[in-house]
């Protein structure tokens, strides 16, 4: 009788809200919650921190994500050439949902670095740790008048943004004319994207038996980064000289809409129309919580933020020399949820001894439908040293890499979405 009570006594102590019990005659051990995790951003980088902290179950993970389904930047230019639909590059969240993780559609606003980040409407959600991946945004102040061109002009790097892009294509394939496509100076995402979409634009002006040439104005001296620019200027070359002129070390400082004009230092450049890939930098997010300026400021090789050691950012808002592309922020993504599971389970963080291997780069350039370049970029960082790329690149287009490319981006969507 006397164990009996002071059992009893003991199970009020610990409360009366859930936290002790007694089933079958014992006593439930009481469980803490688990640590909350917050992801911002539902692309290549969130889903990858994302799904790979479901899997462990060690902590709660709340993803934060405006679009209500994923689209691929990644091959997109397929579509964006009008060669597929769509659909091709979209999934559903079904199964991130069916993951165990609580989603939730809304635009992050604020992150308050005390324990949360806000939503447009004021809704908070508190973290104890958090991981960015806002993706980028484009330095429209660095063209003169392309504010005021913005519909007319769209960019069509962040998803569910190519619809706009095809449209214009569409409508030069039909009428013909110049059309100009503009490349900045890096970092910018994906750094072969620019090529691919002239290429594939005048493979169906070689088809569809368009009137017109495509005009690439390049503000550096050649494709960068520099492994690539030899198979790139290549297939210019060699597959589409009648079709694309290359003008190098020319940046567009205005626009004028009205005139159809872009604005360089050697004179106008005419378009019918344009795809202007303006400079891009982090989202305003990033400088609002004091983590970066163009980009977030992070520690390598863990991807925390040099502000906040609670806070990881990954993909392309992240200042890093790593390549600005959807496999490098997968994979990112994936290190970070582990690194967060060491940390919550207690465990030590790695001793730092030579150089530890960074998240691997695939990126893949179309050249014509069915063929591409392959570009794998190998990384690794050694304590108190910046880090060492390493390219190997397709010396020529191929069939083989074009294939590549379609198992690739189905094998990757599949991992995140599947």
């Amino acid at each position: 009788m006397g164990q009996f009570s002071s059992s009893r006594r003991a199970l009020v102590r610990l409360g009366v809200a859930g936290v002790g019990a007694w089933v079958a005659g014992c006593a439930v051990v009481p469980q803490p919650a688990k640590p909350r995790v917050v992801v911002v951003g539902g692309g290549w980088g969130g889903l990858g921190a994302a799904r790979t902290l479901a899997e462990g179950g060690q902590v709660a993970v709340t993803l934060i994500e405006p679009n209500d389904a994923f689209m691929s930047c990644p091959l997109s230019v397929h579509y964006v050439a009008g060669f597929t639909a769509a659909s091709d590059y979209q999934r559903s969240y079904a199964n991130v949902d069916r993951a165990g993780i609580r989603r939730v559609r809304a635009r992050v606003t604020e992150i308050d670095r005390a324990g949360s980040v806000v939503v447009a409407g004021g809704e908070r959600h508190p973290y104890d740790f958090l991981v960015l991946s806002p993706g980028v945004e484009y330095i429209e102040e660095a063209v003169q008048g392309y504010a005021a061109a913005r519909e007319q002009l769209p960019v069509g790097f962040r998803a569910f943004e190519q619809q706009a892009v095809r449209r214009q294509v569409d409508a030069f394939l039909e009428r013909g004319g110049e059309f100009v496509i503009t490349v900045p100076k890096p970092p910018y995402r994906c750094p072969p994207a620019p090529y691919e979409r002239a290429f594939l634009i005048a493979e169906q002006m070689k088809r569809r038996g368009t009137k017109g040439k495509i005009v690439v104005v390049d503000a550096n001296p050649n494709p960068m980064p520099p492994p690539i620019a030899a198979p790139i200027v290549n297939a210019m070359k060699s597959v589409y000289s009648r079709e694309i002129e290359y003008v190098t070390n020319t940046e567009v400082s205005a626009v004028d809409i009205g005139r159809r004009v872009l604005v360089t230092p050697t004179g106008d450049v005419r378009f019918t129309a344009a795809n202007m890939v303006l400079p891009m930098r982090a989202p305003a997010l990033i400088r609002q919580a004091g983590l970066g300026e163009r980009w977030a400021a992070v520690r390598l090789p863990s991807f925390q933020s040099q502000a906040d050691e609670k806070i990881y950012i990954v993909g392309d808002a992240q200042g890093t020399p790593l390549p600005k592309s959807g496999h490098v922020a997968f994979g990112a993504g994936k290190q970070v949820a582990h690194d967060i599971e060491r940390r919550v389970a207690g465990q030590p963080a790695p001793a730092a001894s030579g150089a530890v291997t960074l998240p691997a780069g695939i990126c893949w350039a179309a050249v014509t439908h069915n063929e591409a370049i392959m570009i794998n970029v190998a990384a690794s960082v050694e304590p108190g040293q910046a880090p060492k790329l390493s390219f190997q690149v397709d010396p020529k287009h191929s069939l083989a890499s074009g294939q590549g490319a379609q198992q690739w981006g189905e094998s990757m969507w599949n991992q995140m979405l599947g």
